[in-house]
């Protein structure tokens, strides 16, 4: 099993390197690039496409990897169709509606297929079958994880490395209970994702546009799915939502932070997570490394988790939320207001 991914994974990652000067200059030719603007780090055009380099090193990976022989039509089907929904996107910039409906398309398909969860398990209580319940959940679980990673494509090699972090860690876990189709698919897509990070890390030549984005944030959600396939316990739910905790962290605090201060939610800013440690002093690339230092600790919490006791589960789930709630008050998440620890553990020194 593990010779065989190797190999798969290093073939795709091969297969980018090689690939991604050429869409460097099919981007630059067709005009997918992105223009700097006031919200932007980057100061230059940037040619986009770069997440159809990273799908060409997953299917030479596939092929390797003998995956061809698996029944993953539906799968296969909705990942070229989430790739052309990003190309189209990094072309013509699409409208939210528009790219919506994409993804419902796919979502649709794959659980056309009959990849769904049938059921879910409560500890001490019992088995509950969704009966229809099974299709909306499905849908947004598909919907909400394909999008969590276009939500942190702020910086060079922000998302590709926080995807990478978080397919290494479905990998590992993979490996662990011996599921041998999602790890192979997750080697595959981390050695693709490598071999983009050498031209995508600051500096960067090429960002992964939608493309890139739409289809890693689809690939974890299917992952997750087939390791969550038909049945799961309350906090297996859990550990897919904690591999992708910096995105779903950052996304969390801009709803506050747009509620705090009386904004529409949809608004853009520049004060999510990557902007705050920059305004703190950080360099491009050390704030790249801090938030990849993040992705590492959701994920080795999400691995505790798989091995952990219910209680045992809830207090390292508990103390998780405490600690990055205390973080988003330091950095100023929010606002500079905003900071009810600090300020509660603040008051509790002064009674001392």
């Amino acid at each position: 099993m593990i010779m065989n991914a190797m190999i798969a994974g290093i073939v795709a990652l091969v297969t980018v390197l090689i690939l991604t000067p050429l869409v460097m200059k099919l981007a630059v030719k067709i005009g997918a690039v992105d223009q700097p603007n006031a919200r932007k780090v980057h100061e230059k055009v940037m040619p986009r496409l770069g997440g159809l380099a990273i799908f060409g090193g997953v299917i030479a990976g596939f092929y390797a990897g003998g995956l061809h022989n698996e029944k993953v039509t539906a799968i296969s089907v909705g990942a070229i169709l989430i790739v052309i929904v990003g190309i189209l996107d990094d072309k013509y910039q699409l409208s939210a509606k528009t790219k919506l409906l994409g993804q419902l398309v796919v979502a649709g398909l794959i659980i056309y297929s009959g990849l769904t969860i049938d059921f879910i398990t409560i500890p001490y209580v019992g088995e509950f079958e969704l009966g229809f319940w099974q299709y909306p959940i499905t849908l947004f679980w598909i919907v909400a994880i394909t999008n969590a990673i276009n939500l942190i494509d702020g910086l060079d090699g922000l998302s590709a490395g926080i995807s990478g972090i978080g397919i290494a860690t479905i990998a590992v876990m993979a490996g662990m209970s011996g599921k041998v189709l999602i790890f192979t698919l997750s080697i595959i897509l981390l050695g693709s994702i490598l071999g983009f990070l050498f031209y995508n890390f600051h500096p960067a030549k090429i960002f992964m546009g939608d493309t890139g984005a739409l289809f890693l944030g689809y690939a974890i959600a299917v992952l997750s799915l087939l390791g969550l396939y038909k049945s799961v316990t309350l906090f297996s739910f859990l550990i897919p939502i904690i591999i992708l905790g910096v995105p779903i962290f950052d996304t969390t605090f801009a709803i506050i932070r747009r509620i705090a201060n009386k904004q529409p939610i949809s608004a853009p800013d520049k004060s999510h997570l990557h902007h705050r440690l920059l305004f703190m002093g950080l360099s491009h690339r050390n704030t790249v490394l801090a938030i990849y230092g993040m992705g590492i600790i959701f994920s080795l919490t999400a691995i505790v988790l798989t091995e952990s006791t219910l209680w045992g589960s809830f207090f390292i789930v508990l103390g998780l939320l405490i600690v990055f709630e205390i973080v988003a008050e330091i950095i100023g998440l929010v606002n500079e207001r905003y900071r009810p620890f600090l300020f509660l553990y603040k008051k509790l020194v002064r009674n001392r």
